[in-house]
């Protein structure tokens, strides 16, 4: 599974999805489990955080002066980015939960991710917010 992943995401330029195919084509090779579980473990976490670093590094840049940022946020654009951005972690602690107790949905979502990217030049960070909405979905189909 791990190389039709790494070979869909090469098919479809998606730098991502290969580097982190062959990364982990690698880390099953390595003799022991260790470095694999590792990564189960806290490669989501370790992800979140370089994520969020990158983010805000126009903040530690000074780019972005404080002054800007509050006017920002008294906005309409601005409050409704502060709406969304709540949103959008409600659902990727929803999507966390789902990955963490029902790991075989991952195929779908990074199908779905790599079909995006090649199909609508999405950029590969939907899998955790898609098994936020697909974690809504599933809960409003149960009833």
């Amino acid at each position: 599974m791990l190389l039709v992943i790494t070979i869909l995401g090469v098919i479809s330029k998606n730098a991502t999805v290969w580097i982190a195919g062959v990364g982990l084509l690698a880390l099953r090779l390595w003799p022991g489990n260790q470095p694999l579980a590792w990564t189960e473990q806290y490669g989501l976490k370790i992800g979140v955080i370089i994520l969020t670093m990158g983010v805000l590094a126009p903040i530690a840049l000074g780019k972005i002066p404080w002054s800007l940022l509050v006017n920002t946020m008294k906005s309409a654009a601005g409050l409704a980015a502060i709406v969304v951005g709540v949103l959008v972690a409600y659902l990727g602690g929803r999507g966390a939960t789902l990955l963490t107790n029902q790991p075989t949905i991952v195929t779908g979502l990074m199908i779905g991710t790599i079909l995006g990217v090649a199909l609508f030049r999405g950029v590969p960070v939907g899998p955790l917010i898609a098994a936020g909405i697909l974690s809504l979905f599933t809960q409003f189909l149960r009833g």
